[in-house]
């Protein structure tokens, strides 16, 4: 998860924070950080019914908002952000985790940045399966 989070921030000029959370193994009800890679520190604890991580995991569908100032569901990390997509990650049909990805700048994420970041996501959800 480290690496593609580095990948994806160097390589992806306008993913500015791209970060994993995953379900706390203690506290099933909260998204805990995981690796990251951005210019500001991250929520460390999301409950599931907070913010755009938590819609993204209630739902289990990904969550793209083009402008996070039109989104009261939106939790601020950072004042910097405009656009955030975030995608559930599943284990065996089960939420494990979530891919974060944020962008300095309004209407990033397209249908093809959702179908990449997806497929990321995806990846992640089958090595994490082989554990």
């Amino acid at each position: 998860m480290e690496h593609i989070a580095r990948r994806l921030h160097e390589e992806m000029t306008r993913y500015n924070w791209v970060g994993f959370y995953l379900i706390d193994p203690a506290d099933p009800g909260i998204l805990q950080v995981g690796p990251y890679v951005g210019s500001f520190t991250p929520n460390v604890r999301i409950p599931l019914d907070t913010g755009l991580c938590g819609a993204a995991a209630t739902t289990r569908q990904t969550v793209i908002v083009q402008d996070v100032s039109t989104d009261p569901r939106y939790l601020p990390g950072s004042t910097m952000v405009n656009s955030e997509v975030v995608v559930p990650i599943f284990v065996k049909g089960d939420l494990a985790g979530e891919l974060d990805v944020e962008s300095y700048f309004a209407g990033t994420f397209d249908k093809s940045e959702q179908d990449f970041v997806e497929a990321c996501a995806a990846v992640v959800g089958k090595y994490l399966g082989k554990g």
